[in-house]
């Protein structure tokens, strides 16, 4: 065995001993059976089986209006883009959608990337470029896009304490008043649930000249009157100079972007090289998102069902006396506190009751603080809510956990 061999298996098997290796399971979502999927196990053999840790929030993945809109542009157009933005990959798909998007957040523009992590990572590893000096304040608990991009532009970066205002403000009293600064936190932080303090985080930016950049991921599509996120909800929108946000979650299909002023998306895509050199989407996913943006600026009726499905999934929970988080938003947490027993139980509600949840282990949560988390969407329907109870209430016992110790 080389050396580079016995590195490499020594790095898998510290995950394999403490618990968090992370086991991909091979499904196939059906189309108008959703969340049902199959599953294929590694013999060969299939299973039907429901999912509860998709992020097609609102099932817009399978709307009729997403999958025409794909199908007319793939055939007008064919498969992929034909380049980046700069180079032929810029289609009448993508400006669009780009419309669609800065109307959305009522901004003067937007800008697309191939995901919303590419779309933190460029802009926040870009802005130092454009404003020499510039220091980025960075909540504690902000998603590992926007800690990459903070980290590699170069730049100072001052990290506050998750949701403290207080504590930004001590950070931004103690650097000179005349450099230019940043403020970047999230508005539905997805592994807690909680909401960021928008507005007490805008005032305090306003106090110090600070700009201010949010990424609204996990709430764009299902906040909002429009579905324009937790700022368009709280009638903040035109206090946050650039605003993050994805197609691949509430509106089912991929890609991400920053809406902003027309000049600073401009710059970001003149001087970013994440926005640069990457091939441009797919002119038909480019059709689909923009149609599905467009329809949920007025389907209420659906964000409304999906707050209800997670209300109700949160209270049978607590019902049962398991350990949910529950600030209030649409993600339903049930914390286990140890990686085993969360693999364990994972494993047993898809092998058993043909449940899928993922294990949410360090480093995408701390240590110690290890759960399952629960995603559901208009399309669980009650007695899919039923049996997923059902066998959460079997299984948390068999696998030894205390329910009272944790909730307490």
């Amino acid at each position: 065995m080389t050396d580079r061999t016995a590195a490499l298996d020594a790095a898998l098997q510290r995950l394999h001993d403490e618990g968090r290796y992370r086991t991909f399971i091979d499904i196939e979502r059906r189309r108008g059976q959703f969340p049902h999927a199959t599953w294929t196990r590694p013999d060969g053999t299939e299973r039907e089986i429901t999912v509860w840790c998709g992020n097609d929030y609102l099932g817009m993945g399978q709307h009729p209006v997403v999958l025409g809109a794909m199908h007319d542009a793939l055939d007008a157009t064919g498969a992929g883009s034909g380049g980046t933005r700069n180079i032929s990959g810029t289609t009448v798909f993508h400006k669009a959608l780009e419309v669609e998007l800065a109307d959305l957040h009522d901004k003067e523009a937007a800008l697309l990337f191939t995901s919303a992590y590419i779309a933190n990572d460029a802009t926040l590893s870009t802005l130092p470029k454009l404003f020499p000096g510039l220091i980025i304040y960075s909540d504690a608990l902000n998603h590992a896009s926007m800690i990459e991009g903070v980290r590699r532009n170069g730049g100072a970066k001052r990290v506050f304490r998750h949701n403290d205002v207080a504590h930004l403000r001590e950070l931004m009293a103690a650097d000179d008043p005349a450099a230019p600064k940043l403020v970047a936190f999230e508005s539905v932080y997805s592994m807690d649930g909680d909401f960021g303090p928008i507005e007490a985080i805008c005032d305090a930016a306003e106090e110090f000249g600070a700009l201010t950049y949010i990424d609204e991921v996990h709430a764009v599509g299902m906040y909002g009157p429009r579905g324009g996120g937790v700022t368009e909800r709280d009638r903040l929108t035109h206090r946050i100079d650039l605003i993050n946000g994805t197609l691949a979650k509430a509106y089912g299909v991929m890609g991400g972007y920053v809406a902003a002023s027309a000049k600073m998306c401009d710059a970001i895509r003149s001087y970013a090289p994440g926005f640069i050199f990457t091939t441009s989407l797919p002119p038909a996913v480019a059709a689909g998102a923009a149609a599905s943006v467009r329809h949920l600026k007025s389907d209420q009726t659906l964000r409304d069902l999906h707050q209800e499905r997670a209300s109700v999934l949160k209270t049978r929970f607590k019902m049962l006396g398991l350990p949910v988080i529950d600030h209030g938003s649409h993600i339903v947490p049930v914390m286990v506190g140890d990686p085993v027993h969360t693999k364990r139980i994972s494993d047993m509600l898809l092998e058993d009751h043909g449940i899928y949840v993922q294990p949410i282990n360090y480093p995408t949560v701390p240590r110690g603080t290890e759960r399952l988390r629960f995603t559901p969407s208009p399309v669980h329907g009650p007695q899919m809510i039923d049996g997923l109870v059902r066998a959460m209430d079997s299984l948390w016992s068999h696998c030894g956990i205390n329910r009272a110790e944790l909730a307490g």
